[in-house]
């Protein structure tokens, strides 16, 4: 269960308790959901498409309904509230702009439909252009537009008419990588600079690690951990966490002995390593041991603390790094990240090749997946 230990309002501004959800009655599409959101703080939903994260989304803006327990903002039940009085902001990833209105009236409409004076509508489109800054762009129409200015007018009209919470489903979704990192950058300034909770759908696990506060991870209805991003990278409590989040290396094995904070782990291929993860499966149980990219390396003649036999299989090169690949003899596929630099080594294709770890560079998992 997600839901924290805070005891006052703006740290329990958003929450979800005990909620789930099934279109049949029969199948939960999301089976048991408990988030605390604070007031202000970025909250990422991560996970597959069809784990649960959009839905809940569409329960908290109130276009789904709750099949069972609720949902409270700022202290208040909103599940029998109409999506319209819930002061909610919501961005889309196809923008949803109106096409036969120019990008001052896509800004002006939910204003007006809220019966917002004339001085003052004509006041906000002013401003929310300059901040997404579009300050020129107010008589052209969304067809005109490119679609990171049409996904900056979208974010400018969820707050235009000031809401305190923004609900975001895969915004960045249809945008190029350039345009979608700019995004990202301009997403998190309006985030600082106005102080809004968002609540951010996406799949996109290096989108989620550079924007959010906290991150649920997703996972067949369920949500496996919910975390900084430091620590679901760092101490992931399962093995499907470790693997959606970020690369990494994993090698199925067996604990065999836990103690003083260290376990020690016989790998599929028989080698015997030691890890101080204290929070790893009991001794006898079947674990996954994870290794990052950049705690694995080639040994060349010098140990660390523990380490196994691969055969080197192909190089690639991508830039400031160099990734090795590797096969190790119970089927294991390995990676190990370097930088570009001259003590990059060369190895020969299938190259029997020591690869090394320091204790604290891997982790005893269960194998959840």
């Amino acid at each position: 269960m997600l839901s924290g230990s805070e005891s006052n309002t703006d740290d329990q501004y958003v929450r979800f308790v005990n909620v789930k959800k099934s279109y049949d009655q029969q199948t939960l599409v999301v089976k048991d959901f408990n988030l605390n959101a604070r007031k202000g703080e970025f909250v990422t939903l991560l996970g597959p498409s069809g784990s649960g994260k959009t839905t809940c989304l569409m329960m908290l803006a109130g276009f789904e309904d709750v099949t069972s327990g609720s949902i409270l903002i700022d202290g208040q039940p909103v599940t029998n509230i109409a999506p319209y009085h819930r002061n909610i902001g919501m961005v889309f990833q196809h923008y949803a702009l109106f096409p036969h209105m120019t990008i001052g009236e896509n800004l002006a409409y939910p204003l007006k439909v809220r019966k917002i004076p004339a001085d003052e509508v004509k006041r906000r489109v002013k401003e929310s252009l300059a901040l997404v800054e579009l300050a020129d762009f107010s008589k052209r129409y969304p067809g005109q537009l490119s679609g990171g200015q049409k996904q900056r007018v979208a974010l400018a009209r969820s707050l235009i008419f000031e809401p305190s919470i923004v609900l975001m489903d895969e915004p960045l979704g249809a945008l190029d990588k350039n345009l979608r990192e700019q995004m990202q950058f301009e997403i998190k300034r309006l985030h600082e600079d106005l102080g809004f909770t968002a609540i951010y759908v996406t799949h996109d696990q290096t989108e989620a690690l550079t924007m959010s506060d906290r991150i649920a991870v997703f996972n067949d209805g369920i949500v496996e951990q919910c975390a900084a991003p430091e620590t679901l990278y760092e101490q992931p409590a399962n093995s499907f966490v470790a693997n959606f989040i970020g690369e990494n290396n994993c090698i199925p094995g067996t604990v065999t002995k836990v103690e003083n904070g260290k376990a020690e782990i016989q790998l599929a291929d028989g080698s015997m390593v030691t890890t101080s993860n204290p929070n790893c499966p009991p001794s006898g149980d079947p674990c996954m041991m994870t290794i990052r990219p950049e705690n694995l390396f080639i040994a060349n003649g010098q140990s660390l603390a523990n380490s196994i036999d691969a055969d080197f299989t192909t190089r690639l090169y991508v830039g400031d790094s160099i990734r090795y690949f590797f096969k190790m003899p119970c089927g294991s596929e390995l990676m190990v990240k370097t930088l570009n630099d001259n003590q990059a080594p060369v190895l020969q294709h299938g190259a029997r090749t020591q690869l090394t770890w320091d204790v604290t560079g891997g982790l005893a998992l269960d194998r959840q997946a």
